[in-house]
């Protein structure tokens, strides 16, 4: 459960490095948050490497 919540925040985490980085989105603060966490649980495994390669190597 707990190692759930983890990768959960990891992956909330990476959407917003990787994905929605540079953008302005618009919409509800629920719609915004719920898609947020939904793309972070079902691509975390793919973009938690990225978000964490691009943090190390491409810092601005």
């Amino acid at each position: 459960m707990v190692l759930i919540i983890i990768y959960m925040i990891l992956g909330y985490w990476a959407v917003g490095q990787t994905i929605y980085a540079n953008k302005i989105r618009f919409g509800t603060y629920s719609n915004l948050l719920t898609q947020r966490i939904v793309t972070g649980f079902l691509f975390g495994f793919v973009l938690i490497p990225i978000a964490i390669i691009k943090v190390l190597f491409f810092r601005r």
